[in-house]
């Protein structure tokens, strides 16, 4: 599974979108021509979620990941690679590890 971490790709409208979604689609493709492609799956920014704890049988949720986050998921690829060199390749090759990290 590669994981997306601190990637904050342009929106749709933001200049640059369009090269952006190219690039991830293209790398998308090269997954689906090597036969590695199980699934991917964007997250939606950290400013959307919502954290969920319970304490003494109280639940408790707060607005936002909790306050001492540094790093936030982005997005997953599950990849079915041959082994971990072609994984470690892909990561390389995924245009979001440019913005953030895999």
């Amino acid at each position: 599974m590669l994981l997306i971490y601190n990637c904050e790709p342009p929106e749709p409208g933001d200049p640059g979108f369009a090269e952006a979604l190219a690039r991830v689609n293209a790398f998308a493709d090269e997954c689906r021509r090597r036969g590695v492609f199980v699934s991917g799956h964007p997250l939606q920014p950290e400013h959307t979620a919502t954290t969920v704890s319970v304490r003494d049988g109280r639940t408790l949720t707060t607005d936002g990941p909790f306050a001492e986050t540094h790093e936030h998921l982005g997005g997953a690829y599950v990849l079915d690679c041959r082994n971990l060199d072609e994984a470690l390749e892909l990561a390389a090759l995924c245009p979001l590890a440019e913005l953030g990290s895999i």
